[in-house]
């Protein structure tokens, strides 16, 4: 009969099946039987079901047993940091990576991208900047995550010409790097570098990815050029055999509605390869509702209407 030490692997492998998939009803399955086991305590185990309670969003559930672990590592703290700043709890975000400094726990590359996140997030430069500095003196100014984060923080915080120039310093370049530039030109109006940036992107040989091209499509429907939209939309299918997400569905009826082509967003998204969600069919309504189209409102809420009913009598 196997003694509680040797099912630590087993239930460990157990754990890090669940964070892939991060169901919380199987977590807590498991969770129940490893302390039935009596193995709750140990800290191995503690450290997966801390990393798994935090991708499943229940940070009181993580944070009490991390207060539990004696071993608080950089994985530990990085799973927490990560789990606040993904639920838009930016100064908890920010106040535990202030605890791993005091803790003297080593930074690794994973922690700082999600600080600056955080920082992002509170609109906080000034400390943002610091962080900067942090990321230089740890020795991650080619990583290309990091640098990446300080694109999109310094983006964020509205300090484009310092994501110009940590962007343009970079030894390479991945999807997510033009895509992060190309959003900081996209959230300050500048369409046209969004362009420029596609372009040298695609001449340097990266490949755009479904990221890059809701960039894109964001920085056409923000611009209110719908034929540069409809352009990129078909090139992202026909030249780069990209299949849109509900996410491109979403930028191009916002696109299509403003600018009053109410009928060709509804024909777009009937002929959607995805389901269609509420968030879509609200803002079509949206722009049913500012161009006075009655009869096309009319259609999409008995649409809604019929999908509700289809789904409460299964």
């Amino acid at each position: 009969m196997p003694t509680p030490l040797n099912l630590v692997p087993f239930f460990a492998s157990l754990l890090d099946s669940c964070l892939s998939t991060k169901n919380l009803i199987k977590l807590k399955q498991i969770h129940a039987k490893i302390i039935s086991v009596g193995i709750s305590r140990h800290d191995f185990i503690r450290s997966k079901l801390v990393s798994n309670y935090a991708a499943c969003a229940q940070m009181l559930d993580a944070t009490h047993i991390f207060s539990l672990t004696n071993r608080q590592s950089t994985f530990l703290y990085n799973s927490l940091i990560r789990g606040f700043s993904s639920l838009n709890l930016f100064s908890q975000s920010l106040s535990l990576f202030r605890q791993m400094l005091y803790a003297h726990k080593p930074i690794d590359r994973h922690t700082l991208p999600t600080v600056l996140k955080s920082c992002a997030g509170l609109s906080a430069l000034r400390l943002g900047r610091q962080v900067h500095l942090v990321v230089l003196a740890n020795g991650f100014g080619s990583d290309v995550p990091n640098l990446s984060a300080l694109i999109t923080m310094y983006s964020k915080c509205g300090d484009l010409v310092s994501a110009r120039w940590v962007f343009d310093k970079m030894p390479e370049m991945n999807s997510v790097t033009w895509s992060a530039m190309m959003a900081g030109y996209g959230m300050h109006g500048n369409s046209g570098e969004v362009f420029v940036l596609f372009e040298q992107m695609v001449n340097a040989g990266v490949l755009p990815d479904g990221m890059t091209f809701t960039t894109v499509l964001t920085a056409c429907s923000h611009g209110g050029l719908t034929d540069k939209g409809r352009e990129y939309f078909e090139m992202m299918k026909g030249r780069f055999g990209l299949r849109p997400r509900l996410e491109h569905y979403t930028c191009m009826v916002d696109m299509l509605g403003r600018a009053g082509c109410v009928e060709e967003a509804e024909v777009l998204i009937e002929g959607m390869e995805v389901e269609p969600d509420e968030a879509l069919w609200g803002a079509l309504l949206g722009a049913c509702k500012i161009h006075r189209k009655v009869d096309v409102a009319e259609r999409v809420a008995e649409k809604i209407y019929g999908r509700r009913l289809s789904a409460t009598s299964l």
